[in-house]
């Protein structure tokens, strides 16, 4: 597939500029055309390309549309790297989003990447690694509790990391002229780079619970 992406096409931001506020049906349906020709299929191409790049990339997903017009407004798909762990594109009018996220976890996976964080090494190595990315422009947020969970004294070292039960990484890439051609698939590998320590710590300490 190397070689397929070359850019979201200029057009491409007229087909969501068309789409903004609550798009009518008629209107949807007049787009759907051109919004899956000129948003959807390049997305698709975007993934093939950096999976090509490397095969721990290559379980991705590309959503279809949905109901709420926000579906139609912001091209969304992730590329999975473990249960519940993945990194999230999204390509919309403010150009184009990464983030790498853990979040909607099963059962048990919370209190896994409790015990990592509480733990010495493990916990020292995911402090250091997000405030790494932290530096690199990544916004840190997720389904934070206002006081560390029970059982953890209030006071521990890392009782920020230990009041989070999903965490996620995310920034904008931008909207400039490298969108519109190929050069869109080394920003996004270069930032799936920025992401891995976080992510590969994650695949590593939060396994799919039993």
């Amino acid at each position: 597939m190397r070689g397929q992406f070359t850019g979201w096409p200029e057009q491409a931001m007229d087909v969501l500029w068309q789409l903004q506020g609550e798009p009518s049906h008629a209107v949807r349906e007049r787009c759907r055309a051109d919004r899956e020709r000129l948003v959807r299929q390049p997305m698709i191409a975007l993934l093939n390309e950096v999976a090509d790049a490397d095969p721990r990339y290559e379980d991705f997903s590309v959503w279809h549309y949905r109901t709420d017009s926000w579906w139609w407004q912001h091209q969304s798909a992730v590329i999975r790297l473990g249960r519940k762990i993945e990194i999230g594109l999204r390509f919309s009018l403010d150009g184009l989003r990464i983030q790498g996220a853990w979040w909607y976890p099963d059962p048990g996976q919370v209190d896994m990447f409790r015990k990592a964080v509480a733990s010495e090494g493990s916990g020292r190595e995911l402090s250091a690694i997000v405030e790494d990315v932290r530096k690199k422009g990544y916004d840190i947020s997720g389904d934070v509790m206002k006081r560390p969970p029970r059982g953890y004294p209030a006071n521990h070292p890392r009782a920020d990391l230990l009041r989070h039960r999903s965490l996620i990484a995310a920034r904008p890439l931008g909207c400039e002229e490298w969108l519109h051609t190929p050069e869109a698939v080394n920003r996004t590998l270069s930032a799936a780079a920025d992401l891995d320590a976080l992510l590969m710590w994650l695949v590593r300490h939060v396994k799919r619970a039993a």
